[in-house]
């Protein structure tokens, strides 16, 4: 099979989000499978020049976007029995920031997704599936069967259009997009582009792909509901019988705690005091307490009401009242920086806040602490707490999208579960669970170890969620 991934951003090029993870791990797995596959990115300043450095030029076209014609370089690199080209326009691109900051994103990707459709017959290499992932290439699909489906080269290529985060929808004015993309009034009604008033990418995928997937089961149901579906859940209740929802997973080699340079000191289900040297470092570097006894706690996220950092400033005070320590990392809302900055001086030796998008800081934070926090509003997937129990690490969790599928509350008569976890979204709901965690991290030593050996020995790798996307393509190409 031929298979494109048109992405804003992947893994190891670039990243803000779990996105990028998923794009990056998932293509060299179906490459691994015999499959041809090719991944289309905007070519970022942001890129590390080491990896520019690899990058060899393949050709150039000028795409036209309304009376504008733009110049669009082709980069190429192989890694991995991957193919990634990158899209190369230093007006759009050759900013110093990703995203969002320039109030012409619906110019910038609406560049991007047509260029990927016109560079498609100057390489080589024909497309059975495009596989188009969040708002940033919701166009790919709306514009294929708009646009280019006449066309030969294009008329048997299925699309595929996955949801990481229905919250993020790429909103704009029709005018503009209408300007850039030269789509007609016919196209701006109710039922095709148009979305309360305004142009939405995220929409346009929707409504024209041959298929949809998102990262969880469990997201891929609430999604149709008012409650999770942000303003389009009527439109995918429409799609149900086209709508999918496969399970993110991990790359076990990034994340395996045997084998990780990143942390302090490797260790494995079979030599678990290396994760006690880590907490013990952790502590240290942090200006933590260092005491064995003292539970810690991690969070590691975007700082966003999403991840349910209201819930926990609601309780903060109570949580440290309990003998346990907190660690927050992650960038966001000033809400939540200047409420972690605060506890950090107000709790001294008891709390830690690093406000950076710091991967090494992650991945020894994953290594040395007890418990994983995750109160999520909403979850499409979640690789966190996936990657938590990968290292030992028991997760703490709200019963909410991938955190439902993938976090089995401990229950203490059966003795099944590999975490602990809560249903509604409310604050002291989430302070009892914790402190049901707490107690057997004090009383209990026996019900941690059996948690932590379930965590290590999951098997999150994209295995599974491959053969599952695979079948969704074979599916559609049977209705070629």
């Amino acid at each position: 099979m031929n298979i494109l991934f048109t992405a804003s951003e992947c893994v190891p090029f670039v990243k803000t989000g779990g996105l990028a993870d998923v794009v990056g791990s998932l293509a060299p797995v179906l490459a691994k499978q015999g499959h041809d596959v090719r991944v289309m990115l905007p070519m970022y300043s942001a890129i590390p020049q080491d990896w520019q450095a690899k990058m060899q030029f393949v050709l150039h076209f000028d795409v036209q976007l309304g009376w504008r014609r733009q110049y669009c370089g082709v980069m190429m690199l192989k890694k991995d029995g991957v193919t990634y080209y990158f899209l190369d326009n230093k007006y759009y691109f050759g900013r110093p920031y990703i995203y969002g900051l320039g109030g012409d994103e619906y110019e910038r990707y609406g560049f991007f997704c047509r260029a990927v459709l016109n560079a498609l017959p100057l390489l080589p290499f024909h497309p059975d599936v495009l596989h188009a992932h969040d708002w940033q290439s919701g166009m790919v699909p709306a514009l294929l069967k708009i646009q280019y489906t006449h066309l030969p080269f294009y008329a048997n290529i299925k699309s595929i259009f996955t949801i990481h985060n229905l919250q993020y929808q790429g909103i704009f004015g029709i005018k503009e997009v209408q300007d850039v993309l030269g789509l007609g009034d016919g196209l701006w009604s109710g039922d095709k582009l148009e979305c309360y008033g305004c142009a939405n990418f995220m929409k346009a995928g929707l409504v024209y792909s041959d298929a949809i997937s998102t990262v969880s089961p469990s997201y891929a149901e609430e999604i149709t509901t008012a409650y999770y579906g942000e303003r389009l859940d009527g439109l995918i209740r429409t799609r149900r019988d086209s709508l999918y929802g496969v399970l993110n997973g991990i790359d076990t080699d990034e994340y395996n705690p045997e084998h990780d340079p990143l942390i302090y000191k490797p260790f494995s289900l079979q030599k678990l005091a290396g994760k006690a040297e880590n907490k013990r470092r952790l502590q240290e570097e942090l200006g933590l307490t260092v005491d064995a006894g003292t539970p810690l706690i991690a969070m590691v996220g975007r700082l966003t009401n999403q991840k349910g950092l209201d819930l926990v400033d609601s309780v903060l005070g109570e949580m440290m009242n309990e003998k346990m320590q907190l660690v927050v990392l992650g960038m966001g809302d000033a809400r939540y920086t200047n409420l972690f900055s605060w506890a950090e001086g107000q709790y001294h030796g008891q709390m830690a806040a690093r406000f950076a998008m710091d991967t090494v800081l992650a991945h020894k934070l994953y290594a040395g602490a007890d418990f994983f926090l995750m109160p999520s509003l909403f979850e499409p997937c979640g690789l966190s707490q996936l990657i938590a129990m990968r290292y030992g690490t028991i997760p703490i969790v709200r019963e909410t999208g991938g955190l439902r599928d993938t976090v089995l509350s401990y229950n203490e008569f059966s003795k099944d579960g590999n975490g602990f976890t809560f249903l509604n979204y409310n604050a002291h709901d989430m302070l009892v669970v914790i402190q049901r965690a707490l107690y057997y991290y004090e009383k209990d030593k026996a019900v941690l170890a059996s948690l932590q050996k379930r965590g290590m020995e999951g098997d999150y790798s994209w295995a599974h969620s491959a053969r599952d996307y695979l079948d969704i393509y074979q599916k559609l190409l049977e209705h070629v």
